[in-house]
């Protein structure tokens, strides 16, 4: 299906099926999706994403730390047991995050623990955009950050990362809801 079809199709569909086909872009937040469908039709796949990141961007702080609180950690527990998403599994596997030796494991653990400390949610990387060491070398970085640059970071990242699975659902055949098991509220 062309992108400008699978656009035709989300502009028209049933409210509940648009929601269906697009609940995968978010991480455990389908939430998005429905608060978009009563603002069809869309122009493009550009307002589409950009309505879908002005739904999580006009969240009061409270709001969007509890967004990005639904976010696996890189390289986290979530990652070792693979109960994560499909898309977020496919995503850290790019970097075999997975399968980490027990020192950079440590390391990771341990960059994770001081960011969720410093700013009471995981570190997001929009990892398919890093190399293993650049995703460290960010992770580093952004420990450094004031909270409000991070709580737009963390907007801005999960932006890109869900374009990339937005551009993805548009270019497939099939749904995004397909692609993985339905993700909760």
């Amino acid at each position: 299906m062309s992108t400008s079809s699978r656009l035709e199709h989300l502009n028209i569909c049933a409210p509940e099926v648009f929601c269906a086909e697009l609940a995968g872009i978010w991480e455990h937040a389908p939430w998005v999706t429905r608060g978009v469908v009563d603002q069809r039709p869309f122009a493009s796949i550009d307002a589409l994403h950009a309505a879908m990141v002005g739904v999580v961007a006009a969240l009061d702080e409270p709001g969007r730390v509890a967004f990005y609180a639904g976010h696996p950690e890189l390289a986290g527990e979530d990652a070792r047991r693979g109960t994560m998403t499909d898309a977020s599994i496919a995503e850290q596997g790019t970097l075999a995050l997975a399968r980490l030796d027990a020192h950079e494991a440590e390391r990771w653990r341990a960059l994770n623990q001081a960011y969720r400390a410093r700013f009471g949610f995981p570190f997001i990387l929009c990892i398919r955009r890093h190399t293993r060491d650049s995703a460290l070398r960010a992770f580093e970085q952004r420990l450094r950050n004031e909270r409000a640059t991070e709580l737009a970071t963390a907007l801005d990242e999960i932006a890109a990362i869900t374009r990339l699975r937005l551009d993805r659902s548009t270019t497939d055949a099939s749904p995004v809801a397909s692609q993985g098991a339905p993700i909760p509220s």
